[in-house]
C-alpha cells in the first residue's frame, strides 16, 4: 500500500509544524509516523476534524510533506480538506490546532466541527 503524493492540498503553517515536531520528540520510534488529518461524521456542526499521529498507510491515502512533517489524509477526507490551513494558536483562554477551511459552509462556536 503506497500513499499518493500530490501537490499541497492543505497548508501546515510553520508554527503548527513546530508544535507537531515538539509532540513527536516525546514519542519513541517515529520513523513511519505521520500526522493524519481527517474529516469524520460527528461534532455539533455535522462533521469534526481529527488530527492524530498514525503509522498506518491506508489504500488511497494522500501524503504530503511540509516543513519536514509528513501529513496523511484518507481518500474520503481529501476533498473536504483541499485548501484548508492548519495552524497552532495560543492564548490565555486556550491553545491548540485550528483549521481554517474554505470548503466549510459553517462551523460551530468551538471551531472543532464544520458543515460541508
Amino acid at each position: 500500500m503506497s500513499a499518493d503524493t500530490v501537490e499541497s492540498s492543505i497548508v501546515l503553517t510553520e508554527t503548527a509544524a513546530e508544535k507537531v515536531r515538539s509532540f513527536l520528540a516525546d514519542q519513541p520510534d517515529v520513523d513511519d509516523v505521520a500526522l493524519r488529518v481527517a474529516v469524520q461524521a460527528g461534532g455539533c456542526a455535522g462533521f469534526r476534524y481529527a488530527l492524530f499521529f498514525d503509522d498506518r498507510q491506508l489504500d488511497g491515502d494522500v501524503e504530503e510533506q511540509q516543513h519536514g512533517i509528513r501529513i496523511r489524509m484518507d481518500k474520503m477526507s481529501t476533498p473536504y480538506l483541499a485548501g484548508a490551513v492548519i495552524d497552532w494558536k495560543e492564548s490565555l483562554e486556550a491553545s491548540g490546532f485550528s483549521i481554517e477551511n474554505p470548503n466549510a459552509s459553517g462551523s460551530c462556536a468551538c471551531g472543532d466541527s464544520a458543515t460541508f
